[in-house]
């Protein structure tokens, strides 16, 4: 293959010894390299970081359609030494001097998108795996989230991108580098899992919504997914996943934990978006089998003590699965048993209905073991499952009680707070039944 029939990216001006990488691949740079030749059609992405350490790394999206008219496709990139960024070549003379000057180093300056290997297979199946794991990321889903950069079919953002909601808490960003970030804002649809119900619910449909997350999740796809289509919902889960797994961004693991929280908490949309599911499943057993690098940077981390929230909303979504009833469900309750399957041979994982506890006893003597106890029901009030208290204003807690705003103010005043003199212990409103 030569260049006049193979799609290229340029990584220009990198310093020998900096961290490289595209798609599922990284590597340390030589003195001559140039860039990857070889490109296969369709999504990829590009990072590097001035040295190989945990320093700020760099990326760009973009998508190769192949060569045209018998010119190569080339994208071209180089670093910025001065302000220690990877940024976009946009300087006309200088991508015309490139294009011709791209046979010189497509030899020796350019590394093939994959070495050869002895087993043909291995390589068609890494390659397909990629696939898979970018199949639901379009051109609209990275505008939206990233903004467009000089060249509209290209996204670049770094590992200190956020989104404003997670921007403060970036561990090791300071002030200084918040404010510059900020012209790498992500827009991420808001998922609040502290507000799941319309405006106007009442206090029994504010439960009910507590407890089954549909109406959330079909309010996101309504009014945040293009043409409503949920489809956009996998693509933001896959780039999530990505962004974490090549830059260890932050921000997106925080989103990524949140639609999880989200689909994996809701009970009847298993019945109206089913097809959804399945492929929230899928595509969520890909990545998990593709996280065992990102775990060693402690971002993914699938061990009993560090995969509690998975395992904690993949046992309750499991649990919500049994109690539905319809056809729908039940390409649903296949694609879980693959990914139990396969949490349970590579990580040990159980879901079913009890839970493994583990934690030290200390015995009489003053010597400490570790426990293991099993029996973790959902009754268990603690965790995800401790009572929680919910503020009424008067409107809310008249609509509750069938009354009138006045008829509670009313009642109100006649609960005043009292002091039990023989344990002098302070009772507020808080302590009544009424209390959500």
């Amino acid at each position: 293959m030569d260049a006049t029939n193979s799609s290229c990216v340029l990584l220009l001006n990198l310093p020998p010894g900096a961290l490289g990488g595209i798609d599922l691949l990284s590597f340390t740079t030589t003195p001559k390299f140039k860039g990857i030749k070889s490109l296969p059609r369709g999504w990829h992405f590009v990072f590097t970081s001035s040295t190989s350490d945990l320093s700020v790394r760099h990326g760009s999206w973009f998508q190769v359609k192949g060569p045209k008219d018998g010119h190569p496709e080339i994208f071209i990139k180089k670093w910025d030494a001065s302000n220690e960024e990877l940024i976009d070549e946009t300087d006309p003379a200088e991508i015309l001097r490139w294009r011709a000057n791209l046979g010189s180093i497509w030899k020796e300056g350019l590394s093939p998108y994959r070495q050869s290997a002895s087993d043909s297979s291995t390589v068609k199946e890494e390659k397909m795996v990629w696939k898979k794991l970018t199949e639901h990321i379009t051109p609209s889903l990275l505008s939206r989230i990233i903004g467009n950069g000089p060249h509209k079919c290209q996204w670049s953002l770094t590992s200190a991108s956020s989104a404003p909601q997670d921007l403060e808490h970036i561990p090791g960003l300071s002030s200084n580098e918040a404010v510059t970030e900020l012209r790498k804002e992500l827009t991420f649809p808001p998922i609040d899992l502290k507000r799941t119900w319309p405006e106007g619910a009442t206090g029994r449909e504010r439960t009910a919504a507590a407890r089954d997350h549909t109406w959330a999740l079909n309010d996101l796809i309504e009014h945040h997914c293009r043409g409503g289509d949920a489809n956009e919902l996998l693509g933001e889960m896959q780039f999530c996943f990505l962004m974490v797994l090549s830059l260890n961004n932050y921000s997106c693991l925080e989103q990524w934990k949140r639609m999880l929280s989200l689909l994996f908490t809701c009970k009847e949309a298993v019945i109206e978006h089913s097809e959804l599911f399945v492929d929230a499943i899928a595509t969520l057993k890909r990545q998990l089998e593709c996280s065992t690098e990102a775990a060693e940077g402690g971002l993914f981390d699938l061990r009993d003590e560090g995969g509690s929230l998975l395992k904690s909303l993949l046992h309750k979504f499991k649990l919500g699965l049994a109690e539905l009833d319809g056809e729908e469900k039940e390409d649903v309750e296949a694609e879980l048993e693959e990914l139990e399957r396969y949490l349970s041979v590579e990580h040990g994982w159980r879901l079913d209905n009890d839970f493994l506890r583990k934690g030290m006893l200390e015995l009489e003597d003053g010597e400490q073991v570790e426990m293991e106890v099993l029996g973790f029901e959902e009754e268990d009030e603690s965790g995800e499952y401790a009572p929680t208290v919910v503020d009424l204003t008067a409107e809310e807690l008249a609509s509750l009680m069938g009354g009138r705003v006045g008829q509670v103010d009313e009642y109100a005043k006649q609960r005043k707070p009292r002091i039990d003199k023989d344990h002098e212990h302070n009772y507020d409103e808080h302590d009544s039944d009424d209390t959500l």
